[in-house]
Order: structure tokens, then C-alpha cells, then sequence
């Protein structure tokens, strides 16, 4: 409330009897809308038909891995906050010029990844859990080095284990595994992760 009646009162300064600054309620007004409509784009991302599939089949091949529908919700759940948080940041221009160079290497490391993910599915005899591993926990702290100056100790948490828990190879080798439940799952996560790299959002 202190920094709506700070900007206000500039416009009471005005000299005359117009003491209200329309433009700067207009303005406040604005950034608050476009704050807002910056966090519904995010989360309507995240909530299309593809990426909602892909985080459903994660979240599945994930209970799989851990036995735990509560672990498994939680790593999802921070899938979702992270990627919120990071984008709401990217669409209010709060990344200095250094920091969207990281944005760059991050998208592209994070195509490769994508990349990488179908490859090894699509072509047998190819998958390679440590490079994918080695893949993703390079995501992991390019992502670190991007939000050092905007998020919480939290939020670093939560980048940790989400990327700790994909990178693990022993979760990759089971995804890439003969059990018929990951093989699915891994089918509909590439069909997804395909669709989005021939829409160029991956």
C-alpha cells in the first residue's frame, strides 16, 4: 500500500487544481495486469494439452521409481513452481543482459536434452545414461547461475531435486528399461517432447 500512495502523491504535486495523476494510477494499474496476464501465460504453458501429458507421464514414471505418490506429486509440484518462477521473471524483463546470455545456453542446453531424450528412445542400442545424466545436471546449474540474484535458497532447493531426481541414472536406466509401464510412459513423453521441439518451444 505504501508504494500505491508514494506514486500517487507525485502526482499531487502538480500545480493547478488537478492533484490527480490519472496517468500514474493508469500506469500502476498496467503493470499489475500485465504482472498477471505475465503468470497466466506461464502457467498456460504449462497447462496445454502437450506439456501436461509430458508432466503426467513424468509424474507417473516417477511414483514408479520412488513407490511414493507423495514424493512423486512433489517433484512435479516443483517442476511447475520452478519453471512459474522463472518465467514471470523472463516476462517482466527482471534478467540483466549477462543473465539472458545464460537464458540462451540454458534453452539450447535444454534442446539438446530434449533432443537427447527422444533420440535414445526412438534409435535402440544408443541410450547412454550418463550422458543424458551429465545432460540434465548441466541444465541444472545453468539454471542455478540464472536465478542466483532473484530466488531463495528454496527455490535452489526445489532446481536440486527436480534435476537430482531425472539426472539419477539409476531413474534413467528404469525409463529406458524393458518394464512395459516405463516404456509407455517414455513413449508419450517423446511423442510430447516432439511436438513441442516441431513447435520450437523446446
Amino acid at each position: 500500500m505504501d508504494s500505491d500512495s508514494g506514486e500517487l502523491s507525485e502526482g499531487e504535486l502538480s500545480p493547478g487544481p488537478e492533484t490527480f495523476n490519472s496517468k500514474s494510477l493508469a500506469l500502476q494499474a498496467q503493470k499489475k495486469i500485465l504482472s498477471k496476464m505475465a503468470t497466466m501465460a506461464v502457467a498456460n504453458l504449462l497447462t496445454d494439452d502437450t506439456s501436461s501429458g509430458i508432466l503426467d507421464e513424468l509424474y507417473k514414471a516417477s511414483r514408479e521409481f520412488t513407490k511414493s505418490k507423495k514424493e512423486a506429486h512433489k517433484i512435479i509440484k516443483d517442476v511447475i513452481k520452478i519453471a512459474l518462477k522463472v518465467g514471470i521473471l523472463y516476462r517482466n524483463h527482471q534478467f540483466g543482459p549477462e543473465e539472458l546470455e545464460t537464458v540462451e545456453r540454458f534453452k539450447k542446453k535444454m534442446n539438446q536434452a530434449a533432443m537427447t531424450v527422444v533420440s535414445f528412445y526412438e534409435v535402440e542400442y544408443t541410450f547412454d545414461r550418463s550422458i543424458l545424466s551429465e545432460l540434465l545436471l548441466e541444465c541444472r546449474d545453468l539454471l542455478h547461475e540464472l536465478v542466483e540474484n532473484h530466488l531463495t535458497t528454496r527455490s535452489h532447493g526445489r532446481i536440486d531435486h527436480v534435476f537430482n531426481h531425472f539426472a539419477d541414472v539409476e531413474f534413467l536406466t528404469e525409463l529406458y528399461g524393458p518394464s512395459e509401464e516405463y516404456r509407455l510412459s517414455l513413449r508419450k513423453i517423446c511423442d510430447g517432447i516432439n511436438k513441442l521441439l516441431d513447435e520450437g518451444v523446446l
